[in-house]
């Protein structure tokens, strides 16, 4: 098995075509089946769907024509984040899983259209109240560094798979720290971004309090992610107006001149 590289890394080896997105997402489905059982970061995994996304995204990159920045990236789907065919349970047996599940969030729909790969879902306590991962209906999310430990919550299962390298990226959310409990507890990046800047539907029960955002193992790979989930979507008419330069541009300068500018613009 291939070691597991960075968001941007592997966009770059697929690029230069050292590495493929099949082997990539194989890889991906073979760590979550390895360690999952012992840390329970995903609630649902869909390797089929996940393989058609890989093979789709191959061909993309033979022609030389990626769909967007996140092609053939393995992206974690926080259980919160309502996605098209697959049962969006919150944690909770209070929610029906037969549905109907029609429709993506606006973050899944944008990971879609940059041609990410999805892998499945994961874990949350019930509707993302607590700054743990566990649940009836799910049952108990464990640390990778040591899982005796909580990885923190309530995105603890994002946290988990990105600690445990099953993906490079995955989804979150943040009320009161759901975000950023889970990042500090398993030593990883992440954004709470300002409200209204990633497009949210529908609309959480805790109103302007609760965020969605990117985690990651690197700031890069943050700000990679955060230019495709930061785009508009008609269903959240509270969105800001998006940004005039990329997040990924001025990550280098020691000076914060490229957040500078981009404010200033």
């Amino acid at each position: 098995m291939s070691e597991p590289l960075s968001a941007t890394g592997l966009v770059a080896a697929y690029r230069a075509k050292e590495r493929s997105p099949v082997e990539e997402a194989e890889a991906a489905l073979a760590r979550i089946e390895e360690r999952d059982g012992e840390l329970n970061a995903f609630c649902l995994v869909d390797a089929d769907a996940a393989l058609a996304d890989a093979r789709a995204s191959e061909a993309r990159w033979a022609r030389g024509e990626p769909a967007g920045p996140l092609d053939g990236v393995p992206v974690g789907v926080k259980d919160l984040l309502v996605t098209q065919g697959w049962p969006t349970l919150r944690g909770s047996t209070a929610i029906d899983p037969a549905g109907p599940w029609e429709d993506d969030a606006p973050v899944v729909a944008s990971l879609r259209r940059s041609g990410a790969v999805l892998p499945g879902k994961t874990t949350t306590p019930e509707l993302g109240w607590k700054g743990v991962t566990d649940s009836a209906l799910c049952g108990i999310t464990r640390n990778p560094w040591d899982p005796r430990m909580t990885p923190g919550g309530s995105s603890g299962g994002s946290s988990a798979a990105l600690a445990a390298g099953m993906v490079p990226l995955a989804l979150g959310t943040d009320g009161g720290g759901s975000i950023r409990i889970p990042c500090a507890f398993c030593g990883l990046p992440g954004i709470k971004p300002t409200f209204g800047l990633v497009p949210a539907w529908p609309a959480s029960p805790f109103g302007p309090v609760s965020h969605v955002g990117p985690m990651a193992r690197t700031v890069a790979d943050l700000a990679l992610m955060l230019d495709v989930i930061a785009r508009p979507d008609p269903r959240d008419w509270q969105q800001l107006p998006p940004a005039v330069r990329p997040y990924t541009a001025g990550l280098d300068d020691s000076h914060g001149e490229g957040y500078r500018l981009r404010r200033l613009q």
